[in-house]
């Protein structure tokens, strides 16, 4: 097999395609970002990574928190344009009618069209260069009551959740395996 060598670059992909809320319940922002992920489970972390240039940047960089909400096939065009669209010139909210909800422990909306919102608060900023990253408490796990089964339990395969990969947005949600699958014990029949 052969392989094509590229210079050193951002290439793990996909991402998640999340849309970001942040500010007030007043002053509101939303910025779609596919640099996000886990950082630690005990304490629950997470992080974003945004260009300090971003009019967000600021909102979370003063309130300290933010809101990450996960993003489906249904909200993939208004992730796509509070990606494109700067939050200095158009409420984001108004224009892609979306709808904003007062989270348990953040002061910045959560959008209520979201299967899931994560309320985080900002614990370190750390500066990269072209990013800085927010590195953040998950607070809370708002899940839409659609995506709860009969056993209480949240299924993620309902969501139709979106990715990222190289310019282009994918839809996920099939089931392939477990985790553990690979090592687990076949039923007796």
């Amino acid at each position: 097999m052969s392989r094509k060598i590229w210079k050193a670059g951002t290439f793990i992909y996909p991402l998640p395609a999340v849309m970001v809320s942040c500010g007030t319940m007043e002053k509101s922002n939303i910025m779609t970002v596919a640099w996000t992920g886990i950082i630690n489970t005990n304490p629950a972390m997470c992080y974003i990574s945004v260009r300090p240039e971003r009019y967000s940047y600021n909102l979370i960089k003063d309130n300290k928190e933010f809101v990450i909400n996960l993003t489906n096939e249904k909200l993939a065009y208004a992730t796509d344009w509070c990606g494109v669209k700067t939050g200095a010139k158009v409420d984001k909210f108004k224009e892609m009618h979306l709808t904003k909800e007062k989270g348990e422990f953040v002061k910045c909306p959560i959008i209520k069209e979201s299967p899931v919102a994560i309320e985080c608060k900002v614990k370190e900023i750390r500066e990269f260069g072209s990013h800085h990253m927010f590195i953040a408490e998950v607070l809370s796990i708002d899940a839409d009551d659609k995506y709860i089964d009969e056993k209480g339990a949240f299924d993620i395969s309902k969501c139709n959740l979106i990715a990222y990969s190289n310019g282009y947005y994918y839809s996920l949600g099939r089931k392939i395996g477990r985790f553990g699958f690979s090592v687990q014990k076949r039923k007796k029949r």
